[in-house]
């Protein structure tokens, strides 16, 4: 009997395969990639045509050896990484080791699974091919191009700003993205509006409300208050009366299946997933989970894929399974097909569940809370791309007011379809639709109620989240589907973003380091630059780019900004940029200066004076010594002297101001009353053995009470028997009551509710 060895990249993989394959088959893992470029050293041969220096990656000498092994004992081996361009630089790697090209092993196949289930693995074994070349030479000549960026510019910036210092050919990018939305946020110049709007009624309830729409049927504007009045007193002694009314039935077609941006973006908006967690989670499900009688078992499709498209058998068994469910009202009577956009890669499906009938309830015990929402999402979202389109009846009433318009725009849901099992999250706070309008007819008058005018202003570009930076790198073509979750990890890592209450800030040395980079490499920083480099990459993998061309016509203009770079980019070590602010100590001038930690203020007689200290800028850019800004608590109860917060080597504590004459300390208190029941105590700040801050009761040792949760001021609104306290956590931020175990987000979303059907 023919014996058979088949590789894939994981040891979860490969325990879910092998209940599937038999005895006629051996099944290991190369645990990721078995040889890369080296970590010292560039690694690349630029004068012989860009030729890479591979080696095996330490630690994985031993895998290959066994891998040869029983290549070498087998009669067939079949290649399993994962079905994508890093899969397929594995698979190369592999082949090379057994001595594939070599023509030394024996008959040897590339199999593609998409799905670790019975069918797919049968399909993907009766269907091998070869190893895809153009495939492969397109991510050498991607990792060719990050070692010749960064490699090259690091250096760079250790020597003019500071050691440990990174860049990337599409981490600086999203990084600059970043920067660059900050800079339109400060840059923002409010614009000031007005609403007015009017409550009417006709003899018999309900009310509505209407919002002016027009003046002299053109657009209303109202930018000011005196504008604001005017239209009040113009329309409140007037008559009401409706000009027209329009009901019209609107469709909604339910959203595509999930590609990997979309399922990025839809678990950081629901779940506050973030990337990195939602892949971890996704290719857990993907390599099988234990069911129980079934085994383990793959649960979804392969996570990494740009495609929409659904298999034919897939759709087949979600429109029984709809049917049987929901009734034959909620079935379309053709299935639904998504066109993908355009560039995708076709090669696999859509992230979908392998099989239907596995719904999230039923499988719920075997998965942990966090599997069981993601393929919750996933099962949720297939199900409803397949579903009838919810109806609404729209409604638009306009009622005029001499040469005014005001306008109600509502809609009632006469049919659920697909939103009885899934709805699609949103980025904006758009609100929701209006509630139903009376029946009023064309002609009616009505009667005033309520006339309110209030001011409101314009709002700057929100910065952006991990949904909507997922969806911006996305639609500029930065990156792939494989990349987004690390570039995001990595930018947050290097230190160059920090996320800030769901959203992303760029730190100080990411907007330094991003404006040295811009100056120096505007090229490599420039996003239309990045995205054709993407396309090009793409059509290596086609066969219609050489990778050799690409790569020189890369870089001989890159090493020439290279060597102008080194002579002239800013040197911030050097730099001392004087202040107005005096040394405290020898009445000296400050200046700024670039540290390990970011810009400070030095003394500009260094080394003769060694003062330095923090500082902060104000609105108009001023420079204010942070030793300058005091938070106040109170006065002291032995002097009158103001108490000042200042932080000593076991956290922040309350200080009299009159120090040294006066020397009463006090902990410093969060605000906050102790939740434990019948304790009167209140939380204090407080810094473990470790430098981490937490919040105990000040009533210690009588109560124990704890938590490494910041208290904050709003009541719980479940209980109202305690204060909320902010959980942050890699998968976001939430607000938790200690008392009733109430969750929500910071906007006010319970938990729960965010990835419940519909």
């Amino acid at each position: 009997m023919a014996k058979s060895l088949l590789v894939v990249e994981s040891p979860a993989k490969a325990k879910t395969l092998k209940r599937y394959l038999g005895d006629g088959f051996e099944v290991a893992a190369s645990v990721g990639h078995v040889k890369d470029l080296p970590k010292t050293g560039l690694g690349v041969d630029i004068e012989n045509s860009f030729q890479p220096e591979y080696v095996t990656i330490s630690g994985k000498g031993k895998v290959l050896s066994a891998i040869k092994k029983l290549a070498r004992a087998a009669d067939i081996v079949y290649l399993a990484p994962d079905p994508d361009r890093e899969g397929e630089a594995i698979a190369w790697h592999l082949a090379e080791e057994i001595g594939y090209f070599d023509g030394k092993a024996p008959k040897t196949y590339r199999v593609m699974i998409n799905e670790i289930t019975q069918r797919g693995v049968t399909e993907a074994l009766a269907k091998p091919t070869t190893i895809n070349k153009g495939r492969y030479e397109s991510q050498q000549t991607r990792r060719i191009l990050d070692r010749l960026v960064g490699y090259q510019i690091s250096p760079i910036l250790w020597d003019k700003v500071r050691r440990g210092l990174s860049a990337g050919r599409v981490q600086s990018v999203a990084v600059r993205l970043v920067v660059d939305r900050e800079r339109d946020v400060r840059a923002f110049e409010p614009q000031e509006y007005w609403n007015i709007k009017a409550r009417l009624g006709t003899s018999t309830p309900p009310v509505f409300w209407t919002s002016l729409h027009q003046i002299s049927r053109k657009e209303a504007r109202v930018v000011n208050e005196a504008q604001a009045k005017a239209v009040v007193e113009a329309v409140k002694g007037g008559a009401w009366v409706v000009r027209d009314v329009v009901t019209k039935e609107r469709a909604r077609q339910p959203a595509p299946p999930f590609t990997t941006s979309k399922l990025q973006q839809e678990a950081a908006r629901k779940l506050r997933f973030s990337s990195k967690l939602t892949m971890s989670v996704a290719q857990r499900l993907y390599e099988g989970i234990d069911i129980g009688e079934e085994g383990a078992v793959g649960l979804i499709t392969y996570m990494r894929t740009d495609s929409t498209r659904l298999s034919n058998d897939a759709v087949g068994d979600c429109r029984d399974y709809i049917s049987a469910t929901y009734g034959p009202a909620y079935l379309p009577a053709n299935p639904a097909k998504y066109k993908s956009k355009k560039g995708a890669q076709d090669a696999h499906e859509a992230i979908r569940p392998t099989h239907v009938q596995h719904t999230p309830e039923a499988l719920r015990p075997f998965l942990s809370s966090e599997q069981y929402r993601l393929y919750k999402l996933i099962w949720q979202r297939f199900v409803a791309c397949q579903m009838a389109s919810a109806i609404f009846d729209q409604t638009r009433i306009d009622v005029a007011n001499g040469s005014h318009l005001f306008r109600a725009v509502g809609a009632v849901q006469r049919f659920a379809g697909f939103l009885l099992v899934y709805e699609e999250g949103r980025d904006d706070q758009a609100e929701e639709e209006d509630a139903p309008l009376p029946p009023v007819q064309k002609g009616d008058k009505l009667e005033l109620l309520e006339l309110s005018s209030t001011q409101h202003f314009t709002t700057p570009p929100p910065r952006f989240t991990e949904a909507t930076l997922v969806k911006e790198l996305e639609e500029r073509g930065i990156g792939r589907p494989s990349t987004y979750a690390s570039i995001i990890s990595v930018i947050q890592e290097k230190g160059y973003v920090e996320k800030r209450s769901g959203r992303f800030h760029p730190t100080e040395l990411g907007s330094v380091v991003t404006e040295l980079l811009v100056e120096n490499f505007p090229q490599i920083l420039d996003v239309e630059f990045t995205a054709n480099m993407e396309s090009q990459l793409d059509r290596v993998e086609g066969g219609t780019v050489n990778w050799v061309e690409l790569l020189s016509e890369f870089y001989g203009p890159f090493a020439r900004t290279l060597q102008d770079a080194q002579k002239n980019m800013r040197n911030l070590k050097a730099e001392a940029t004087p202040t107005e602010v005096i040394c405290d100590k020898c009445g000296a001038v400050m200046n700024i200066r670039w540290g390990r930690n970011g810009s400070f203020l030095a003394c500009s007689r260094y080394p003769e004076c060694k003062r330095s200290m923090e500082f902060q800028r104000t609105d108009e850019g001023v420079v204010v010594p942070i030793e300058n800004q005091v938070e106040t608590r109170g006065t002291c109860p032995d002097c009158g002297h103001p108490m000042l917060v200042k932080a000593g080597r076991f956290g922040r504590f309350v200080a009299c101001s009159n120090y040294p004459s006066c020397r009463h300390t006090e902990p410093l208190s969060s605000g906050a009353p102790c939740p434990r029941e019948g304790c009167d105590g209140e939380l204090l700040e407080k810094r473990s053995k470790r430098g981490k801050v937490f919040f105990g009761c000040n009533r210690y040792p009588d109560c124990d009470y704890a938590t490494w949760n910041r208290p904050l001021e709003q009541d719980c609104p479940a209980c109202g028997q305690a204060r909320l306290e902010e959980s942050v956590k890699r998968e976001g931020v939430r607000w938790l009551c200690p008392v009733c175990g109430h969750s929500q987000t910071p906007d006010g979303e319970a938990e729960g509710s965010a990835d419940a059907a519909g």
